[in-house]
């Protein structure tokens, strides 16, 4: 196996941009590209802009009748159908849509191919990780599916389990619909209740269709929870799951919108934790899946602040180049994003909150708490269907 990372990357990936009033700016993705760049993670890396996903691909996961009103959408953005999702407020149509959704598909698609086939231990799509796309809709920002059309391309490759972990602060409907029904895909998401954050799915109960049961886990989080809470209930159902499960591949979900800065959620996460969490599933990734690991970005919409520093973290560490909590950030960085932005760019890598602490499950339960009761429900729904002690 090449001891080196891939690091999926093409500039046109930016080109994925619903417009200038829409949150998910593009330039998210490009000061990310340029913050890596600036602490010279590219040479711990390869570099590698992987083909956009072709329409078999596609088909993996998506009806050939939604791929083709992408199509027609990408033509003719005015003649979007809303009854596929697209031309909508979370998902205007615009030129050329088809193309650089199917880019960002490629990406992951290749990044999930590298690995499995032993040509790079990590892959990185930070680009990716566009969990919301539904088979045969557009939704919450999302085209096309590609952490579900990375893992379905696994699946096609010969994988017999693939993990998939998604700690963006909205539920991975997308990802968990589309492998509802196979037992061979582990689904497990945290994040932010459905009572009050889009998409409204994610309750415990949602364990996996009668031929799979237990393969959906959901960890639906009390909003306000901080770093404390969120890294308790990622260690006290992540890694026991993974740990029966014993994947083949772990594909992990990065979604940076668990900060307390972002402006479209509740959750009150810091960098420090985000960073903590990126490690944890580093380490995941070699103690149950033969280090075989790809990642991927997602939401994120403080895209000055949180998001880039994120995402650089993740890549450092997928690279085996990790950005101390305390490390300053490159003046070289900072000055582009004041020309880019004319924002101010954050002086340090982190929040200044490392090193993150938390109370293990195993020291016990407050079953008056709110976040052990979210962890205690998810437990109780997924771990007996699983054989292991709620």
């Amino acid at each position: 196996m090449n001891g080196r990372t891939q690091l999926m990357w093409d500039e046109a990936v930016t080109g994925y941009d619903f417009g200038p009033d829409h949150p998910m700016d593009p330039v998210r993705l490009a000061l990310t590209r340029r913050l890596v760049d600036a602490f010279g993670l590219d040479r711990d890396v390869d570099v590698v802009s992987a083909k956009p996903a072709g329409e078999s691909t596609l088909r993996l996961v998506h009806r050939q009748d939604y791929v083709e009103a992408v199509k027609a959408a990408s033509a003719d953005p005015a003649s979007a159908d809303a009854a596929y999702g697209l031309g909508t407020m979370d998902d205007p149509a615009f030129a050329g849509m088809h193309e650089v959704s199917a880019l960002i598909a490629g990406q992951s698609v290749g990044a999930a191919e590298a690995v499995w086939r032993g040509d790079a231990p990590h892959a990185v799509n930070f680009a990716g990780g566009l969990h919301h796309a539904m088979p045969g809709a557009a939704s919450g920002f999302c085209v096309y599916n590609d952490a579900s059309l990375a893992i379905a391309r696994l699946l096609e490759l010969g994988a017999e389990r693939v993990a998939y972990v998604d700690v963006d602060v909205h539920h991975g409907d997308g990802v968990q619909a589309a492998f509802w029904e196979d037992p061979r895909v582990l689904t497990v998401s945290l994040h932010e209740h459905p009572r009050t954050l889009f998409p409204g799915t994610g309750r415990p109960e949602e364990t996996g269709a009668e031929s799979a049961e237990g393969s959906a886990v959901n960890v639906a989080l009390p909003a306000g929870t901080g770093d404390a809470g969120w890294l308790r209930a990622f260690h006290a159902v992540v890694p026991e799951l993974l740990a029966d499960f014993r994947p083949q591949v772990l594909v992990t979900q990065h979604g940076a919108d668990t900060h307390f800065e972002d402006p479209l959620a509740h959750l009150a996460v810091s960098l420090d934790a985000q960073r903590a969490v990126q490690v944890a599933c580093h380490e995941l990734a070699h103690r149950y899946a033969d280090g075989k690991w790809v990642a991927l970005g997602g939401g994120g919409y403080a895209v000055v602040e949180v998001v880039p520093r994120s995402w650089t973290h993740l890549v450092a560490i997928a690279a085996g180049r990790e950005i101390a909590p305390e490390t300053v950030v490159p003046e070289s960085w900072r000055q582009e994003v004041f020309a880019r932005t004319r924002q101010l760019a954050p002086a340090r890598m982190t929040d200044g909150r490392s090193p993150v602490r938390w109370a293990d499950w195993e020291s016990g339960y407050d079953p008056a708490d709110r976040l052990d009761q979210a962890v205690l429900a998810a437990r109780r729904a997924v771990f007996p269907l699983r054989g292991l002690l709620a």
